[in-house]
């Protein structure tokens, strides 16, 4: 039987995210869990989050969850969700300026006070459903129709321009990553557990991804 870890650091939406993934791989055994070795052991991993990325990555540096991921993405698929997404880029500049864990060289920034999109003026957090444009052929998106519609919660971004490791787009006023890619590591901002059909079957094609 499968093992699907998500990690917990006390900063992710886990019951949503567990729920989802028994629901789409019922033969998947689950686990929450913030013990090192059951997620070392695991076959696939799944780091979450929600909330402030300093707060987020005090926990995981207090928590060696940094070199946790470094370490257990290196041989099995990781699936980033969210603030896990952000937390992988270099740093953020939320909170005046936090570094993260550095896998993905870019930057998250913020959507600022005065977004606007053909002179209408747009609210952040980025709120709601927007379409996906897959920019990778990936084995993530199989079964998912490009511009397929995702539900996003966010007021900050990690950037799309010149990020050569991006997966997907999305546009809210500036061009985001809607998703990155590297190796074993594929890492979305937007929430596939709150994203009806589309993400459920993201969530199923990461149970059955091998990582290359």
């Amino acid at each position: 039987m499968k093992t699907v870890a998500i990690i917990d650091y006390g900063m992710g939406n886990l019951h949503s995210v567990s729920k989802a993934v028994e629901h789409v791989a019922p033969d998947t055994r689950v686990l929450v869990t913030d013990n090192a070795d059951l997620i070392r052991s695991a076959d696939r991993v799944i780091f979450p989050g929600v909330g402030a990325i300093r707060d987020c990555m005090a926990e995981i540096r207090r928590l060696g969850v940094d070199e946790l991921v470094k370490e257990v993405s290196r041989d099995r698929p990781l699936l980033g969700v969210c603030i896990g997404m952000q937390a992988l880029m270099s740093d953020s500049e939320e909170n005046g300026g936090v570094d993260c864990i550095d896998v993905f060289p870019a930057h998250v920034r913020f959507f600022g006070h005065k977004l606007t999109e053909n002179g209408k003026r747009l609210k952040v957090p980025h709120m709601g459903w927007n379409q996906v444009q897959q920019v990778q052929d990936h084995p993530m998106w199989h079964k998912i129709a490009d511009d397929e519609r995702f539900y996003f919660v966010h007021s900050y971004y990690a950037e799309a321009e010149g990020n050569a490791d991006i997966a997907g787009r999305t546009r809210y006023g500036v061009d985001l990553a809607a998703a990155v890619a590297k190796g074993n590591i594929f890492a979305v901002q937007f929430h596939p557990e709150k994203s009806a059909d589309a993400g459920l079957q993201l969530l199923k094609n990461f149970v059955s991804w091998n990582g290359s």
